[in-house]
């Protein structure tokens, strides 16, 4: 496209696999993609770079698009002016990591839709994040700033560009976390951690803080957990009392299951609409959890709904699990979530209407917006039978509506959550077919994020080389072109390594310690944490590190989890070593910022314990070790894992373990040092604090 052409044909964005960005194929903005030959075109046109970053369920990016990027007369001053790059923020965190650290820092806020202004060697010097068509709340207008941005660099360039160069020294400065390759956590900092969130924790509402309330997933993990090593009975009450207050609010879908991004009210009332994969996967775990911990009826429930709308609504056609539906359907946020009573009586009659009116909290004024009311479930209800049978009339009416727009990339990192809770909970609450859709997923990362055909998956064979990349999203079983961050890596080895103790499949064993390996060889920072990038990737400027949870794990403890897993499965040395050197940054933050590092905390918390490794001995068809396998993923000590399969298994913690006289047995060990075999199941129920025996 010529400098200054606006729209006589499609802009540079037709062919990404992202939703979001082909949401703005057809701006008149001349966007391009990030890369190497946006910034070469800058340095040739001598011009600026305009970067906007933002995802397809992000309400207000929808709106500056429609105000600012579909309006021809500032599509034509950006394409004259500067070279404009869009950047969907869950296929380049990385990218997105480095310029919110600096939009934090130039604005104290961060948020999307992010607006950042780039010199040509990618060096930030201006940055926010909406802005209105018209100046308004003492914001200039989107074209009064790049009017004043354009003048800037033409007029004071030298300036413009030592600016930029500051900033950047800045960012990398700020970019050193606080504490590097200390010991990790000691049970009595684990204690303070517990104690510390107590402070936060809002006893009558639920959940920690003030409003704006996000799922605080990691953070529950800590304390289920916790709760599990020590029976303290306030960390599991701050678990209880958060979950219930999600569950029975406005956050959750009372009608369809899965639970909605953040509450914008304290008290759980309405939600921002959006749905993501990582949110309905970590919960669905941590309500697994939680119900394994207590038979709380709520939990098994929240999990059935959730796991089914994952299925339901979630799934792709490929056997992955899509990354989000958006917030807003018609161009309403909420629209197809909220209802009036009138509404609930035109579908349901006079006496069912009022009926669940009065239950979900649905009132003549409303609870929402113009009169709407989310739906909230306050109470159990006094007579099930009616509730099921309303619910599912109001759950088919509702699918009448226009649903919000699904963004169907697979994400592997969010799918490598989806692929643990489905298989845990598959296998706790009897339901194959949740096992057999991580399974689905999983089969789809391999063959399309890492390209790993049927002939590579002969385990024993390893991976050939150039087979052990991630790639960080697809799109209909294709590809796309952003090579896997951290967290990728370290959350499919985490799906893959809850796979291999659920199904004693020794493939996804095999598989996590290739990805595994990636992590050990090419994101090490060599002070015992991880650069949220691999060593050869593209550069940016500058190398992104962070130990800290955001709305998923951080790449840096999630590969802490999943390394302790797999050296608990295997005895490896030096990745238990690397556990220990990572989670050294998270006794820092225990005490005094313990909400930062919630995952890490969970990892501490089975370092601590061991964690237990129990190996069941005996072939999965028999139903004598099908009944030990199912008690030992019923235990709750903190991240125990567990190995079945029969004598002369090549998985190290079954090898030189023999049946017992002739039958399955379960020996529970620590550090690969076992108590004696046990043949029934009351030794295991005491030993890893199963609740409940199961019938067989």
């Amino acid at each position: 496209m010529q400098v200054g052409q606006t729209h006589p044909m499609p802009n540079r964005l037709g062919e990404s696999t992202s939703p979001y960005l082909q949401q703005h194929a057809d701006n008149p903005v001349d966007w391009q993609e990030w890369g190497a030959e946006a910034f070469d075109e800058a340095r040739l046109r001598g011009v600026p770079v305009f970067l906007s970053i933002g995802y397809s369920a992000c309400h207000w990016c929808h709106v500056m698009a429609h105000e600012s990027f579909e309006d021809e007369s500032t599509a034509r001053f950006l394409n004259e002016h500067f070279v404009n790059v869009k950047v969907d923020r869950e296929e380049r965190p990385d990218v997105d990591a480095v310029y919110m650290d600096a939009t934090v820092a130039l604005t104290g806020h961060g948020g999307w839709p992010m607006s950042v202004f780039l010199d040509p060697d990618g060096r930030p010097f201006y940055a926010g994040t909406y802005f209105p068509p018209e100046s308004r709340h003492g914001m200039p207008s989107f074209m009064q700033l790049l009017g004043a941005i354009w003048e800037s660099w033409r007029e004071r360039r030298d300036e413009v560009t030592g600016a930029a160069e500051r900033i950047t020294q800045a960012l990398a400065a700020r970019a050193e976390p606080a504490r590097m390759g200390g010991d990790p956590p000691t049970v009595d900092q684990l204690d303070a951690a517990a104690r510390s969130l107590a402070g936060s924790y809002d006893a009558r509402l639920g959940g920690f803080g003030r409003a704006p309330k996000f799922p605080p997933s990691m953070v529950l993990e800590f304390l289920l957990r916790h709760a599990a090593r020590t029976e303290d009975a306030q960390a599991l009450a701050m678990v209880e009392g958060t979950c219930e207050a999600m569950a029975r609010g406005g956050m959750y879908d009372q009608l369809g299951g899965g639970f909605a991004r953040y509450s914008v009210d304290d008290a759980w009332v309405v939600p921002h609409f959006e749905k993501m994969l990582y949110d309905n996967a970590l919960l669905l775990r941590v309500y697994l959890h939680w119900w394994r911990m207590t038979a709380s009826p709520l939990a098994e429930r929240v999990v059935r709904e959730t796991a089914e709308f994952l299925l339901r609504d979630m799934r792709t056609q490929e056997g992955g699990f899509a990354a989000a539906f958006d917030a807003d359907s018609e161009g309403v946020e909420g629209k197809f979530y909220a209802w009036t009573p009138d509404q609930l009586i035109e579908v349901l009659g006079e006496d069912d209407g009022c009926w669940a009116a009065a239950l979900l909290e649905v009132t003549p004024t409303g609870t929402f917006e113009h009169g709407m009311s989310t739906l909230r479930l306050l109470r159990d209800p006094d007579d099930a039978q009616r509730w099921a049978r309303i619910r599912q009339q109001l759950f088919e009416d509702r699918a009448q509506r226009v649903p919000p727009g699904r963004d169907d990339k697979v994400v592997a990192a969010w799918n490598g959550l989806a692929i643990a809770a489905l298989a845990e909970a598959g296998a706790l609450l009897g339901e194959p077919d949740w096992i057999e859709a991580a399974r689905g997923a999983a089969d789809l990362i391999l063959a399309v994020h890492l390209g790993v055909d049927d002939e590579a998956r002969r385990v024993g064979e390893g991976v050939p080389v150039g087979l052990d990349r991630l790639i960080r999203t697809s799109r209909d079983g294709r590809p796309g072109s952003t090579d896997g961050v951290l967290e990728d890596y370290a959350d499919v080895a985490e799906g893959f390594l809850a796979l291999y103790c659920v199904t004693g499949e020794e493939e996804w064993l095999a598989f996590a310690g290739v990805l595994l390996d990636v992590v050990l060889a090419r994101f090490r920072d060599g002070h015992g944490g991880f650069f949220d990038t691999a060593d050869d990737a593209k550069p940016l400027v500058r190398r992104p590190r962070d130990p800290s949870d955001n709305a998923t794990p951080s790449g840096w403890l999630a590969a802490a989890q999943a390394l302790l897993t797999y050296a608990a499965l295997t005895g490896i040395n030096e990745h238990r070593a690397a556990v220990e050197q990572a989670l050294g940054v998270v006794t820092e933050f225990a005490e005094r910022a313990p909400r930062a590092v919630g995952w890490g905390l969970a990892a501490a918390e089975a370092l601590a314990d061991g964690p237990r490794e129990i190996a069941v001995i005996g072939e999965f068809e028999d139903p004598r070790t099908r009944l030990l396998h199912d008690l030992a993923l019923r235990g709750t000590t903190p991240g125990a894992v567990v190995a079945v399969g029969p004598p002369g298994s090549s998985v190290p913690l079954l090898q030189d373990r023999p049946l017992v006289e002739g039958g399955p047995a379960a020996y529970v060990c620590r550090h690969f040092t076992c108590q004696a075999p046990v043949t029934s199941g009351d030794a295991l129920i005491t030993d890893l604090r199963v609740r409940v025996p199961t019938s067989g």
